[in-house]
């Protein structure tokens, strides 16, 4: 376990305490690039502060968003995140660990809890603050690394599929990108909801979409999914690869069609060009169209917690690295092909 370094060498600080100016290791980005410009660097720790907890990061994950705020693109992201550098300098929204401090005002965690939490960033560091409203309690019998593989990408998935997609038993529900994070979950989330999965992914991934439950898996390298299939009641959609006429030639006239994100390719729009363009196209068809930013809300959170504990999801997790891979991994996310989950030990 990595110990804080105190900046006056006469003190000796314990997690418990955080009166002393304490230093930790940190992946920390302060421009704007790709993962050349993450280095690892001595950064203060944070000090919590009204409804907010340290945290022990005792594990992190990285996600497509991350990357995002890595490069700062598309460009109006920059609007919120610093036109001319990034506010957020640590990346990795997803965090498991232990409680070590409590900021003002908060009541209803412990010192010592062990919780799983969606942050504003400061996992890909040993210690961040998260807001109390964005963390519940770790199942005892799942390990950090699985619980902080699921924050982000498992609230996409289940928001995309539950709350927008409205699925229901007996639905027939497509998945494109199953291999990812997000898609990994969907998976078995979609199964959990009693529908039956047809599942899109590359050729070496086959195995392991099938493995999660998925009825159908598709090879898009040897097969057009598109072309003289079967008719979906809602498509999950986390590539934006197919054009809008070629989605709704998928869907059923009912159907819910839920697009995560779209290609990356252009700085200004980025995404946002394919999410506009289908939300218009789908005007004028009978197919809804819907298209979100998954909200870290206390109840899914928990959903998702009990749901790991039972063994309903069980994330997929490629590699775990420490802070020395991160930059790494977070152009490797940038590509589009990242497989299942990357997980960040910081204290490695």
């Amino acid at each position: 376990m990595h110990t804080p370094i105190s900046t006056d060498p006469s003190t000796e600080p314990t997690p418990a305490d955080h009166a002393a100016p304490w230093r930790m290791p940190a992946a920390v980005a302060r421009t704007y690039g790709t993962g050349e410009v993450v280095e690892l660097t001595e950064i203060d720790v944070p000090v919590p502060g009204e409804g907010e907890v340290l945290v022990e990061v005792k594990a992190a994950s990285l996600n497509a968003l991350d990357w995002h705020f890595l490069t700062g693109t598309p460009y109006l992201l920059r609007i919120q995140n610093g036109l001319r550098r990034p506010k957020r300098v640590v990346h990795g929204a997803d965090i498991a660990g232990r409680v070590v401090a409590l900021g003002t005002d908060v009541d209803s965690v412990a010192v010592g809890d062990e919780v799983i939490a969606e942050a504003n960033g400061g996992g890909c560091a040993p210690y961040a603050v998260v807001k109390t409203k964005y963390l519940v309690p770790k199942p005892s019998s799942v390990t950090f690394q699985d619980a902080a593989a699921v924050p982000v990408a498992g609230l996409t998935a289940l928001q995309g599929l539950r709350t927008h997609g409205d699925v229901q038993p007996g639905d027939r529900v497509l998945i494109n990108g199953a291999a990812g994070g997000v898609g990994t979950f969907a998976v078995q989330i979609a199964k959990a909801l009693g529908a039956h999965v047809t599942a899109v992914c590359s050729g070496r991934n086959l195995e392991m979409v099938r493995a999660l439950g998925a009825d159908v898996v598709v090879d898009y390298e040897t097969e057009d999914v598109t072309v003289g299939g079967p008719r979906f009641d809602v498509m999950l959609d986390n590539v934006g690869n197919h054009s809008p006429k070629q989605a709704i030639s998928m869907l059923e006239p009912g159907a819910r069609f839920v697009l995560v994100s779209g290609p990356k390719d252009g700085n200004w729009l980025g995404p946002i060009a394919h999410m506009i363009q289908a939300s218009f196209a789908f005007r004028r068809v009978e197919p809804s169209f819907h298209q979100f930013m998954a909200d870290p809300n206390h109840e899914d959170l928990t959903t998702l917690s009990e749901w790991l504990a039972v063994g309903t999801i069980v994330p997929q997790i490629d590699r775990v690295i420490g802070l020395d891979g991160v930059a790494a991994a977070l152009d490797e996310l940038g590509t589009g092909h990242a497989r299942a989950k990357i997980v960040v030990e910081p204290q490695r």
